[in-house]
Order: structure tokens, then C-alpha cells, then sequence
């Protein structure tokens, strides 16, 4: 055990703990495909942008964003981007990002309990997890219907605190490689905010969201977790 005040640690999936980056941006495009938005359009160069830009949110919201006003198209978007990614873990499988595996263990020794978080759906988030076997490594994960909102607002973030019986959200760390993982984090009063480096976002993005931390990668994060009590003024770790 530590003596350190973090009880909780919230760590994202795509990006921070999975090196699947790709994979996903290759689900939303075919998603946007089937409804007309085809490469080599400036609908579909916008779309793109927007997917980018919304990284971290409920896939759905994303949908939501490139088709307003028409639910049945981003629900048919959203099936078939949860389709095709599926179909690329049953292809490819699914790979943690280096140094995740030692992470987990490391926090789970300290006494640290984990929640994954994610803004898939429950269906995928179950064929995640099946994929990667880490129920025996974490505490909880937690999507969007669990929670009400998924990010970038702090409903998952709290979820986790009220499940898991953690004594304050300033017990509670969270590491993220975008813009709305931050933002969940601060506007749950997350006492580390952990931006990583090896996602979507850039380090600024990171920073906009409120991260008070930036690393290279989730290997990173027990020691930040671990070590003394940091001070409440960004500091960058590394430079790119």
C-alpha cells in the first residue's frame, strides 16, 4: 500500500489505454459513408473534422453533430460504426498501448481502484473488454447509458465515485488523450487530470480542456499518481 490520497483512478480506453486509433477513425468513416458522405467531398472533409474535433464524446452525440435534426440517420450512422468496429476487433484484435498493462498493475498494487471509461456504447464496450481480458484488472467501466451524459460532461467520472464508495472527487485522478476527457475530469473536481499524449489531441488541445498534467503515455501515470501532491498550475513532462 501508499500513502497516497488518490483512491480513484478514471482512465479512458481509445487512445490511452488501446492503441486502436485507426481502427476507429475507419469505423466513423464507413459510418458516414452508408448515409451519402463519401471520401473526396467537402461533406465528408467537415465530417471528419467534426469527428476529430468531438473525439471522446458518445459515439452517438458525434452522429448527432454531422446529421442534426435527423435521428434516424446518426442512429443508422451510430449502428453502423459499432458494425464495422467490432468487425475490425474480430479481424485484427485489439492491443493495449505499451506500458498499460504494467499501469494497471501498479495502481492496483497501491491500492488504487480503476474504472475504464469510455464513450462507446455498452455492446461495444463489452466486446472491448472481451477482447483485451481486463476485467480482472479493473475495478468498473463505465459508458454514457451507465452514467445519464457521457463526456465532456463529469456524470461517468462521478458514477465511478459514488459505485466504488471513494470519499471525495479530490481522491479521484483521470487520464485521457482528448480535449473532453479533460474537460470531464475538471468539471467532476478531479484532483489530477492527466492529458496523454499518444491519442487525438495535441498537447494545447489538452490544456484547453483543463489537464494539469501532460505525459507521453499512460506507462506514465502511476508514478504521477504516486507521487506527492501536485500543484494546481499545468506543468508539461515532456515536450514534442
Amino acid at each position: 500500500m501508499t500513502g497516497t490520497s488518490i483512491k480513484l483512478a478514471c482512465l479512458d480506453l481509445a487512445g490511452t489505454t488501446i492503441g486502436d486509433i485507426s481502427m476507429v477513425e475507419r469505423a466513423f468513416a464507413e459510418a458516414i459513408a452508408t448515409q451519402g458522405i463519401v471520401p473526396g467531398t467537402s461533406a465528408y472533409a467537415r465530417a471528419m473534422v467534426h469527428v476529430h474535433h468531438s473525439r471522446g464524446n458518445p459515439k452517438i452525440e458525434v452522429f448527432r453533430g454531422i446529421f442534426p435534426g435527423n435521428e434516424a440517420q446518426a442512429q443508422a450512422a451510430n449502428l453502423t460504426f459499432e458494425r464495422s468496429y467490432e468487425g475490425a476487433i474480430e479481424r485484427a484484435g485489439l492491443y493495449p498501448v505499451p506500458g498499460t498493462v504494467e499501469a494497471l498493475e501498479k495502481l492496483r498494487a497501491a491500492g488504487i481502484k480503476i474504472c475504464l471509461i469510455t464513450g462507446f456504447s455498452r455492446a461495444t464496450l463489452g466486446r472491448v473488454l472481451s477482447a483485451v481480458g481486463w476485467m480482472d484488472k479493473v475495478d468498473l467501466a463505465l459508458c454514457p447509458e451507465d452514467a445519464g451524459r457521457g463526456r465532456p460532461w463529469p456524470d461517468m467520472v462521478l458514477t465511478a465515485v459514488l459505485r466504488l464508495k471513494i470519499g471525495s472527487v479530490r481522491e479521484v485522478a483521470v487520464a485521457g488523450d482528448s480535449e473532453s476527457d479533460m474537460l470531464s475530469g475538471t468539471r467532476a473536481g478531479a484532483r489530477i487530470v492527466a492529458g496523454v499524449l499518444t491519442g487525438v489531441h495535441s498537447r494545447e488541445r489538452l490544456l484547453r480542456g483543463g489537464a494539469t498534467r501532460i505525459i507521453d503515455s499512460i506507462a506514465d501515470f502511476p508514478a504521477l499518481v504516486l507521487d506527492t501532491t501536485p500543484t494546481p498550475t499545468p506543468v508539461v513532462t515532456t515536450a514534442r
